[in-house]
């Protein structure tokens, strides 16, 4: 199977040595995006919603760069400091997938990088 890194020019660049999406085969695997702004290089937001937000922002910039969008995302995983922040990254998050909801694991980690409260990896499916 060949592999062919993703890296979109208008994305944030990473913070790591990893690359913001591998594609393998049919499948699209996005790392796992903080809300860091892609000019700047800046942590967004000071709440969970607000990062959620630029967090599946930067998801959206990969994907659109595929020629994907949303509805071929097939699975995420959602990192959080806080499981109180559930409810309000849950309220973002609905906005931006259709009723056919990818499968989706959410997790509470001690710390994200660089102090982020939100953090979520894709896998988007090539029709």
């Amino acid at each position: 199977m060949k592999k062919t890194t993703v890296k979109p020019a208008a994305a944030a660049p990473p913070v790591g040595p990893y690359n913001q999406a591998v594609r393998a085969g049919d499948f699209l695997f996005c790392a796992g995006q903080i809300p860091v702004a892609p000019v700047s290089g800046q942590i967004i937001g000071h709440d969970a919603r607000a990062q959620t937000e630029r967090v599946l922002e930067n998801i959206k910039i990969i994907l659109q760069d595929q020629k994907l969008d949303f509805a071929h995302v097939v699975k995420t995983t959602v990192f959080l400091t806080d499981l109180a922040d559930f409810s309000a990254m849950n309220e973002v998050y609905a906005r931006y997938f259709s009723a056919d909801f990818p499968a989706r694991s959410t997790v509470q980690v001690a710390a994200l990088p660089r102090g982020a409260k939100v953090e979520i990896e894709a896998v988007a499916h090539y029709d």
